[in-house]
């Protein structure tokens, strides 16, 4: 069992829960750039990062006609070409942007978004008699979380 992104590549593999949560995806740009928008992303000089083999990398090299897709071995390597000004922004979901954003100072994630990440629980294919206890997990977990909220008992749930 994992908790992940469910792509249509990993469909091929694993049988996943209904959607458990949303994120969205969106670029990250150092503290002395001039893009402020995401419409100013896709531009001739434009250097936008991605990790290698993700899916960041699928949806943004194909959608980019002008920029310049610079794939990255890691988050790390990534965080260092945009504070040494190798990369004019990086793109992935919002959660990891603005963790890396920790780690420079003065960086902004833009606002919006460029695509959304579905993460759900996936099984092996195969094993769908064990489907109906995981869809049966997330429903459960849904309704408490919301329980929780309704009731004021959180103020960020």
């Amino acid at each position: 069992m994992v908790f992940t992104n469910a792509t249509p590549a990993r469909m091929n593999d694993m049988d996943f829960s209904p959607t458990v949560l949303q994120i969205e995806q969106g670029y990250l740009v150092s503290a002395g750039s001039e893009i402020r928008t995401l419409d100013e992303i896709d531009r001739t000089g434009v250097r936008v990062g991605v990790s290698e083999g993700s899916t960041s990398e699928a949806t943004v090299s194909r959608e980019l006609r002008n920029a310049t897709v610079v794939r990255t071995s890691s988050l790390t390597s990534a965080t260092e070409m945009l504070s040494a000004g190798k990369l004019d922004a990086f793109a992935t979901n919002n959660a990891t942007l603005f963790e890396m954003s920790d780690a420079l100072p003065g960086s902004r994630v833009l606002d919006g978004r460029w695509g959304l990440e579905s993460f759900a629980i996936g099984i092996p294919k195969g094993r769908q008699a064990a489907m109906p206890l995981v869809t049966g997990f997330v429903a459960n977990a849904g309704r408490r979380l919301r329980a929780c909220r309704d009731a004021g008992s959180d103020p960020l749930l």
